[in-house]
């Protein structure tokens, strides 16, 4: 049987979500960009779903927007302009399914506005607490160019502080690729 999603970081992620999230679900793209996540989330969750979707940048903002709306599921999201450091004030804690991270910059934009350590580590604090018993999440980390390695240091040095009696934190690596790999991490909820 041929796999529908690509073996890289983003493809594994995707992978994990499809696996978790059911018509119904409320999920959130924590990194718009230029929407993919969203509209992927968009397409789990159905009709009777709903995703939210955040980008610090007006741009991604508007892409994810267009983009939604060209592929007929804008009415299941609401895009946002806004740091992913902010997700608890547009989500209660225990309501949601999923939540997709992608670190760095808006791929095409502008190179020098991207993720930082502080607020990516608020962010996935934050995510956390949002997640319901038996949600998920997925952190794509991207690195290396502009934004340096320190934010990818920052996530890695908090990501095994998390409480393992509620979570399970999953680290992937490509260990036969070089350069700047990006990183696939994938967190469960279980209590």
């Amino acid at each position: 049987m041929e796999n529908k999603f690509p073996l890289n970081t983003l493809g594994l992620s995707h992978q994990f979500m499809a696996a978790h999230i059911r018509e119904g679900a409320f999920c959130i793209d924590a990194t718009a960009g230029k929407g993919r996540d969203a509209l992927f989330l968009c397409r789990l969750v159905g009709e009777s779903g709903r995703v939210l979707a955040l980008d610090i940048q007006a741009d991604a903002v508007a892409q994810t927007t267009a983009l939604l709306t060209a592929e007929g599921v804008a009415h299941r999201a609401q895009v946002v302009q806004a740091c992913h450091s902010r997700l608890g004030d547009y989500a209660a804690p225990g309501t949601v399914d999923g939540i997709m991270f992608n670190f760095g910059w808006l791929p095409g934009g502008d190179h020098t506005t991207f993720s930082h350590a502080a607020t990516s580590v608020a962010a996935v604090r934050a995510a956390l607490d949002l997640l319901k018993v038996g949600g998920v999440m997925t952190l794509c980390l991207y690195y290396g160019r502009e934004n340096g390695t320190a934010e990818r240091d920052a996530l890695l040095a908090f990501l095994p502080t998390v409480d393992s009696r509620c979570y399970t934190v999953i680290r992937g690596d490509f260990i036969n690729r070089t350069g700047d790999v990006p990183i696939p991490v994938f967190v469960i909820r279980e209590a």
